[in-house]
């Protein structure tokens, strides 16, 4: 059970990434939140898939590329590509309470200077940020061992390998989206 991805299969991926980045607002803080905030869809009418979809499209890429990258036969895919798939929902999820929880510290510490806040409050969600963060890590560390069990280990370093040349393409894809939509709003 081999999953076969084509070029027009990366090509609808890349476009779909790059229509949903194009709708997504400027300001960093708002644009990590409402790209990765669940049902979220984008704004713009016409053919364009919510970030849900984009994100399903580019997990099963990268399992599929994985999968041909560590050279992995038929009989240990299907454990690798459902351990992966945890690995990824465990990440992401991990990335949404991050940013919900500094979205609460932002609020609670208040946007300007001159703004009143509750200290005690303040440094409560800081403790509260700091706690999630290593309960996060502590999950992305087993689900990651999790995938480690049905690698050997060169499969391993590969997939390590792997991972960081799928994170610089998603940004290279982001980056080029950003700057077509740029383009395209500047045109009248």
């Amino acid at each position: 059970m081999r999953i076969r991805f084509t070029t027009l299969h990366l090509r609808g991926a890349v476009l779909a990434l790059a229509l949903t980045a194009s709708a997504v607002p400027a300001s960093a803080g708002q644009q990590a939140t409402d790209t990765l905030r669940p049902g979220a869809r984008a704004g713009r009418a016409g053919g364009q898939r919510p970030p849900g979809t984009v994100v399903a499209m580019l997990d099963a890429y990268a399992g599929s590329q994985a999968q041909k990258a560590l050279g992995l036969d038929d009989q240990r895919a299907p454990e690798f590509l459902a351990r992966l798939k945890s690995l990824q929902e465990t990440r992401r999820t991990a990335l949404q309470g991050r940013l919900r929880g500094l979205q609460d510290l932002r609020q609670l510490a208040g946007d300007r200077a001159e703004t009143q806040y509750d200290e005690g409050a303040v440094r409560e969600r800081l403790n509260a940020l700091r706690e999630q963060d290593q309960k996060d890590d502590a999950d992305i560390a087993r689900a990651l061992a999790a995938v480690d069990e049905v690698l050997d280990v060169r499969q391993q370093a590969r997939f390590r390998v792997f991972e960081g040349m799928i994170e610089r393409r998603k940004l290279e894809l982001i980056m080029r989206a950003r700057q077509a939509a740029r383009k395209g709003a500047a045109r009248p």
